[in-house]
Formats: C-alpha cells, sequence, structure tokens
C-alpha cells in the first residue's frame, strides 16, 4: 500500500472517512504562574519482572536488526518499509542514525560500525544534489524530500519536500554529532558534515507565505508551496526548535508563541492536557528532547511540563480503548495503541451482532481525542512502544501481552509487524481470526527502540541535553527550569 504523496502528519489536514468531532476546548491559557505539578511514583516505583527486561532486551535488539539489515552501507538510505521497500523515507534515516548510537551502546554493533554507517549516510546527504528541478535532486534550499529512491537517493516520483521529515532527519544527526565526539576522522566528519547541512537550510524560505512566522508543512516543485502550516499541538515541535536555533537562517522566537496559541487544552477520559489523536504527536519530538521538568510559558501556565502532557495523552488512550466504545473485538488495558499505520483497506461490511456497518482503512493516521476519533479497530505496537518513557508500567505489560498473546502473527524476525485487526471480517476456514499487516515500516521500529532507551538508560535524552542547537532553540523558544538551567 502506497502513501507517496503523504506527510504523516498530513492525515489530520485532510479530510477523513471517519471523524467524530467533540468538543473544541479551550486555546487560552489561565492567567498565573503555576508551580509544577510533581506526579508522585508508585510507592515502591513500578520496576518492569525479569521476564519483562528480558522481553525488552530482546526486543529491543530484534527492533535495532531493522536498521542494521535494512539500511544501504552506502548511503544510509534506510527503506520505508520491508519487505517491500518501494523507497526510502527520510524520517526512518534520523531514526536510524539514533539507532546505531545504541546499537553500539549495546553492544549489537562496534563503534566504528556505527561511525562508519553514520558519516556515509550524512556525507551522502550533504553531496547529494539539491535544485529546484522536479527530478533528479534530493533536496533544495537545503531541506529534503519526505521520500527518495533507494538506488539512486533522489526524489522518489512526486512526493513533497518535508520540513518535519527534514527536521526528524537532522534531529538523528545532531543525536550522531554529540554521540561521536572522538579526535578520528570519522568522528570529526559526522561533526563537521552535521553543521554544514544545518546551516544551510534556509528556514526562512519555509515560513508561512499566509501567516509567518508560522512555517509551513513543505514544497512541491510543480505546484510550489503546501498551503498548510503547522499548528495545533504535534510532532513539529522538533522542527520550530530547530529553527529558532539554526546557526543561518533562525526564525523569529515569536514563531514558538504563535504556534502555542493553537493549541487545544482539553479534558479526555479524565485527563486534561493539550489533545492530538495519533499517539505519535506525542512522542516524535519527545524521541530526542528530554522535556521533563522544563518548561515554556504555555505550560508554566499550565503547571505541567511536555512530558506529564505526552503521559496523560497515553494513558488517555488507553482508558478509550477500556471503554470501547465502537465495540471492537479484543480491546482492553492491554490491546490499545492508536497511531499512524497500514490497515486492512478501505471497505465496509454489516456486523453480525448488531446489523451495523463497519468501515475500515488503509494507512490512516488513527487515533483518539477530544479533537477526533479515528479507528476501525486497527491496534499498532508502535503506539504503546512509543510511549514506554511517559508511562512504563501500562505499556511496557502491553507489549508483553501483545507479544505472548499474538507474537506468532504479529512478532517476526524484527520485533513487532506495524498493525493487527482482531475485528476485520476473516476467511471463515482461517485458524485465527486476525489481520496482520506483514511490513516492518522504519518509522514504527524507530520509536519502539529509543523510547524503550530513553526509559532505561536517557541514552538519546541524555546526549542531546549537551547539544549547543538544542539548548538554543529551547531558550529561545522561553523554556527553562531544570536541566536546561544546570
Amino acid at each position: 500500500m502506497h502513501h507517496d504523496t503523504f506527510l504523516r502528519s498530513a492525515f489530520i489536514v485532510l479530510p477523513m472517512l471517519t471523524i467524530i468531532l467533540v468538543m473544541p476546548g479551550l486555546t487560552a491559557c489561565d492567567s498565573g504562574d503555576r508551580p509544577l505539578i510533581d506526579v508522585p511514583d508508585p510507592d515502591p516505583p513500578w520496576q518492569p519482572d525479569a521476564r519483562q527486561e528480558a522481553f525488552l532486551d530482546q526486543l529491543q535488539e530484534d527492533t535495532f536488526g531493522f536498521f542494521r539489515q535494512t539500511t544501504d552501507p552506502e548511503t544510509g538510505l534506510v527503506p520505508d518499509r520491508y519487505p517491500d521497500p518501494p523507497f526510502a523515507s527520510i524520517a526512518a534515516i534520523g531514526f536510524g542514525l539514533s539507532s546505531w548510537i545504541i546499537g553500539a551502546e549495546r553492544g549489537y554493533v562496534t563503534r566504528e560500525e556505527a561511525a562508519e554507517i553514520t558519516r556515509n549516510t550524512i556525507r551522502f546527504f550533504w553531496e547529494a544534489p539539491q535544485g529546484p528541478e522536479p527530478a533528479g535532486n534530493t533536496g533544495y534550499m537545503g531541506f529534503f524530500y519526505h521520500f527518495l529512491e533507494m538506488d539512486s537517493g533522489t526524489r522518489y516520483r512526486t512526493n513533497e519536500l518535508s520540513t518535519v521529515d527534514t527536521s526528524l532527519l537532522l534531529a538523528g544527526m545532531l543525536t550522531s554529532q554529540q554521540y561521536f565526539d572522538r579526535d578520528d576522522p570519522v568522528e570529526q566528519e559526522i561533526r563537521a558534515l552535521t553543521d554544514s547541512i544545518y546551516a544551510r537550510m534556509d528556514w526562512q524560505w519555509v515560513l508561512s507565505k499566509s501567516d509567518p512566522p508560522l512555517i509551513g508543512h513543505g514544497w512541491y516543485p510543480e505546484r510550489d508551496f503546501i498551503p498548510h502550516d503547522w499548528t495545533g499541538y504535534d510532532e513539529s515541535m522538533i522542527l520550530y526548535l530547530l529553527a529558532l536555533a539554526s546557526p543561518a537562517y533562525p526564525v523569529d522566537p515569536a514563531a514558538w508563541d504563535k504556534y502555542t496559541e493553537t493549541y487545544i487544552w482539553d479534558d479526555y477520559y479524565g485527563y486534561e492536557h493539550v489533545n492530538g489523536s495519533p499517539l505519535f504527536l506525542h512522542q516524535y519530538s519527545h524521541m530526542f528532547v528530554d522535556f521533563r521538568g522544563i518548561r515554556d510559558i504555555y505550560m508554566r501556565e499550565r503547571g505541567i511540563d511536555y512530558f506529564e502532557n505526552s503521559r496523560r495523552a497515553t494513558l488517555s488512550q488507553q482508558q478509550y480503548a477500556i471503554d470501547n466504545p465502537n465495540g471492537w473485538t479484543g480491546y482492553n488495558e492491554y490491546v490499545w495503541g492508536l497511531t499512524a499505520c497500514d490497515g486492512p483497506g478501505y471497505a465496509s461490511f454489516t456486523d453480525e451482532e448488531d446489523g451495523g456497518e463497519r468501515e475500515y482503512f488503509a494507512y490512516r493516521a488513527r487515533g483518539a481525542s477530544t479533537l477526533h476519533v479515528v479507528d476501525d479497530g486497527t491496534i499498532t505496537p508502535t503506539a504503546t512502544g512509543g510511549s514506554v518513557p511517559f508511562a512504563p508500567q501500562p505499556t511496557i505489560e502491553a507489549l508483553h501481552h501483545m507479544y505472548r498473546e499474538f507474537g506468532d502473527h504479529i512478532y517476526g524476525e524484527y520485533g513487532f509487524l506495524d498493525s493487527f485487526n482482531l475485528t476485520y471480517p476473516r476467511d471463515a476456514e482461517m485458524e485465527e481470526n486476525i489481520w496482520v499487516n506483514d511490513q516492518y515500516l522504519g518509522i514504527d521500529q524507530g520509536p519502539i527502540l529509543i523510547q524503550i532507551e530513553n526509559y532505561r538508560t536517557g541514552l538519546i535524552w541524555e546526549l542531546m541535553r549537551e547539544n549547543e542547537h538544542i539548548r538554543r532553540g529551547l531558550r529561545r523558544a522561553g523554556f527553562t527550569g531544570g536541566w536546561l538551567d544546570d
């Protein structure tokens, strides 16, 4: 199922087949600077048991295998999906760069192996052709196309030059720049080329054409700029931080304030937070930035930080699954997780029990919040895996349960497959009534591996705490407190 013309988050602004609109919530902040709410750990703090720890060990190593097996060693290109790799995904490449660091630290590969493939990747993007022509280029004005041909690394078909996917790629490069700090030629080149790539990105060029200093989604050489800006709480937090910190083309700090003005704060299943439906919106920026204890103006007025916001978003989605208002088969406290993923395909069937029509989708940004619900019974393990640091007990228990209950179907050589659906009608002769997507997606694998590592050791967070660009971006966005003030 190809999705070459879509940003992962673009589904939020494009029409959806099934959207349940609810109360819009609040956008204005309460007045006053509230003290940070301390969310106490259980007493004693919850810890995975021995079986769960062994499972996490296995899950991380298997998931890393995806990047080790599928990454082109000469260019660093990572396929969007496997075993049917139609094109490379630059977001998956960014996740892969951080994954090589985890692999080196955990002994899956040597540091030298990780450094070499990292250097090759960053060198490829520095040397890749840039230009306004529709074909034959990897990017333009320092940014890169969302999807690239696996063989040449140039633009795949007619997909967009993506600002947010370029940001996720750059975040992986900055992580590598921080980790590979030795005085040898390979690691020196990693650091130097990362600086060169970052300095080349013209953030002024991608400012909104209708409402600056917001930043636009991207550009098509055939159609000019995409008429949508990054607004509302989503994965573009990392985009704005990098734009604010740009060493050559920084945007005005007012961009962050304008972005946060579009948040929707509301209660969903008993958890007040800035809402966003697919869980990847609450995960991608948090893979690279440790938001614990640091706050901007918006969160200071709310009395929480963005880490706590993601915890509430995670737990509210688990509560949605427990409530299961649409009666999907299998939903419970251990089987849950809605985010962008493949599905059974566009179809509708009459439910045998209640006679109603059930709709199913192909690739969609599934999710549940006060903004909208998009849910066809399709669960994706990366939704829970990417939230492990926010809510360790419910997410690890859910992952372990799904592995034990459905592992013969949904878990393979490289860990969890993309998605599964227990409601979708299957052939009556099938032994198991379970639809499973047989693909691994690079943008699934990265969050599982990286976020479990952040929970266990804080590796990627600790590296990025020391990165001068991330610190500068946070300060320009108005963040203070915690480790940022050290």
